[in-house]
């Protein structure tokens, strides 16, 4: 996945006339925008995002697979099923507004045995209790209407499945919050926290900025903002890297548009897939495999105090105790070229492995209970004039302005 990174900000403080917020915000992903964009929008609330890197949607928002989510595997009347039905239409709407591309295309999960079949009848009901209104399972010639090329023994069809670039739609979130108001500073590394009787002093590489209310959206570094305010968050945050394969040119016209296969109940991972980008080519992957760095976006990226504050947690021994052979194997394909290709292959047979070469990478903020149990719903909490999001993993781009809208709400 080639990335094109925009051109970074020119680093200058805070104006002295807009010191003062209403409310501060840490993170300029997609959710940090999003909740900006409904206050200053919605709420016209006076509000400071702050971005530690030079550029926005440096991390998980710019290097996701660019899918707008469906709602289908969300457990039913969870914030990620509510917030993703919600925030998926939003999104489309949003996109159409502000002339986005994006499309709204439509995937398969492919059930590969028998044995899947029955996954795929639960996928069904779940998705239809999210509101999903034309899921199909599908026999698997009625599969290849659609994929040609898949493989398998049935289908489930999710026509609500969408594609955009989510670097897109991050800039245009800004775009509407400096339009109403709203600052929105990269290069402003957040250094400390400092609360006063009637407001919360931020300490940052730009200068101080004060604001009634903080909202963390820290994403990758979430739990350490949490702490920074001195707010106990109760999870760590561990990376995951998902590793991608691009399709050459020659290779593309094998994917007419996203193919997944049924996933593991017991993982927060969806397995390696196929997805047709919005800006052109395909993608292949992702793996899940324990990041070196909460930057780590390859082998070579060690951060030593990130992987102490991993191997040094105690849920991380008990959730590696659970699933070291699924961990083992997603190593495996992520040093062998050969054993990605046999994955992949499960799902398209007529994929060579001289068809893929080398993608990009992004690092999923998965946050893990002290007991090793992978956080599978959005965690929004809240502190003395502060709320925090703490885990905030796919499907939260998809879902970003309901998301906003929520936290606006506690706001």
């Amino acid at each position: 996945m080639s990335v094109t990174v925009p051109a970074p900000e020119p680093i200058t403080a805070f104006p002295p006339s807009t010191r003062r917020f209403d409310v501060g915000i840490v993170g300029g992903g997609a959710v940090g925008l999003a909740t900006a964009m409904a206050l200053a929008k919605d709420r016209h609330l006076s509000v400071l995002v702050i971005e530690a890197e030079s550029t926005l949607a440096r991390h998980q928002t710019g290097n996701n697979s660019g899918v707008i989510h469906s709602g289908l595997y969300y457990k039913p009347g969870s914030l990620k099923a509510k917030l993703c039905t919600e925030g998926r239409e939003l999104m489309y709407r949003f996109c159409a507004e502000h002339a986005i591309p994006h499309e709204r295309c439509g995937k398969v999960v492919v059930a590969l045995d028998p044995d899947e079949v029955g996954r795929l009848g639960i996928l069904l009901e779940r998705g239809r209790a999210n509101g999903l209104a034309d899921l199909r399972v599908l026999p698997i010639e009625a599969v290849r209407e659609f994929e040609p090329h898949v493989a398998g023994v049935a289908g489930l069809f999710v026509e609500e499945t969408g594609i955009v670039s989510y670097r897109h739609v991050t800039r245009a979130f800004a775009k509407v919050v400096r339009a109403h108001g709203g600052g929105v500073h990269t290069g402003a590394k957040l250094l400390g926290v400092r609360r006063t009787d009637d407001s919360i002093v931020l300490s940052t590489t730009r200068g101080d900025a004060e604001c009634r209310t903080l909202i963390n959206c820290g994403g990758l570094q979430s739990d350490r903002v949490a702490q920074l305010c001195g707010v106990r968050p109760g999870v760590r945050i561990v990376p995951f890297r998902g590793e991608y394969y691009q399709l050459k040119p020659h290779a593309q016209k094998l994917v007419r548009n996203l193919i997944y296969p049924v996933p593991n109940p017991a993982f927060p991972f969806l397995g390696v897939h196929f997805t047709r980008m919005a800006e052109g080519g395909v993608e292949a992957g992702p793996n899940a495999v324990l990041a070196l760095a909460r930057h780590g976006y390859s082998w070579r990226d060690v951060n030593w105090r990130d992987l102490a504050g991993t191997l040094g947690y105690g849920g991380f021994w008990r959730m590696a105790a659970k699933f070291w052979r699924t961990g083992f194997g997603e190593m495996h394909r992520s040093i062998s070229k050969v054993a990605f290709h046999k994955a992949l292959a499960r799902l398209m047979p007529d994929l060579q492995i001289d068809d893929l070469e080398p993608g990009g990478a992004g690092v999923r903020a998965q946050a893990m209970e002290p007991s090793g149990a992978l956080v599978d719903d959005f965690r929004i909490v809240r502190g003395p004039r502060m709320i925090h999001v703490l885990n905030a993993p796919s499907p939260a781009a998809t879902a970003s302005i309901a998301i906003g809208r929520y936290v606006a709400n506690l706001v």
